[in-house]
C-alpha cells in the first residue's frame, strides 16, 4: 500500500482509486485539439448541399466531395476525423471506401448515409466499422447533427482517455524514479 500512497500523493491522482478527477477531465477537454471538419462523400449534389448547410449552422466545417475516387486523398490531406459516406456511388461504393478508410486509420469516425435501406447493408457497414447509418431521404435534419455530435464525442473521449493514460504514465515514472533513486545511492 505504501507504493500506491506515494503514487497518489505524487500526482494527486484521485482517478487512481477509481474516481474521476473533474479537474483533470476538464483540463483534458480544454487541451483537445484536432481538426473538427467533416468530409462528406456523396454523388448527389443536393444531399451534399443539405448536409453542408445543416452542419454549417452548428459551426462545423464540411468538405463536400462528389467523386469518391478523390476521398482518401482529401481525408488524409485534411486530417479529418469524421467522414460521411453514401453507399451507392459510381466509381467506388461507400462500403469499399469505408473499408479503405478504416484500414488507413481505424480511429476515423465514419457515418454512412444511404438510400439502400436493408438490414444486410447496415450489418455490412457496421461490421466494417461504421459508427452509424442515416437513411435517405432525410426527413429530419437532426439525424445528421446527432450523428456528427456523437462522432465528435467519441473522438473527445479517446483524447481524454489518451490524456489520462499519459498523466498516469508520467505519475508512475515520477514515483518509480523516487522509489528507485534512493536504492542506487
Amino acid at each position: 500500500m505504501h507504493f500506491v500512497q506515494q503514487l497518489a500523493e505524487a500526482h494527486s491522482a484521485r482517478w487512481f482509486f477509481g474516481l474521476r478527477n473533474t479537474f483533470l477531465t476538464l483540463k483534458a477537454i480544454r487541451t483537445v485539439k484536432y481538426n473538427k471538419t467533416v468530409v462528406h462523400v456523396d454523388d448527389d449534389p443536393a444531399i451534399l448541399k443539405i448536409v453542408s448547410r445543416t452542419l454549417d449552422i452548428y459551426g462545423i466545417k464540411v468538405v463536400s466531395i462528389q467523386d469518391p475516387l478523390n476521398a482518401i486523398a482529401v481525408i488524409t490531406q485534411l486530417g479529418a476525423r469524421v467522414v460521411m459516406l453514401d453507399i451507392d456511388m459510381p466509381g467506388k461504393d461507400g462500403l469499399t471506401l469505408l473499408h479503405e478508410i478504416k484500414r488507413f486509420d481505424a480511429g476515423i469516425q465514419v457515418i454512412m448515409c444511404t438510400g439502400m435501406v436493408s438490414l444486410r447493408t447496415v450489418l455490412r457497414a457496421t461490421s466494417l466499422g461504421a459508427e452509424s447509418c442515416i437513411f435517405k431521404p432525410i426527413h429530419d435534419l437532426n439525424e445528421i447533427t446527432t450523428a456528427v455530435d456523437r462522432a465528435f464525442e467519441r473522438i473527445d473521449r479517446w483524447w481524454i482517455a489518451l490524456q489520462d493514460w499519459t498523466d498516469r504514465q508520467e505519475a508512475f515514472n515520477q514515483v518509480q524514479n523516487q522509489v528507485l533513486a534512493p536504492q542506487s545511492r
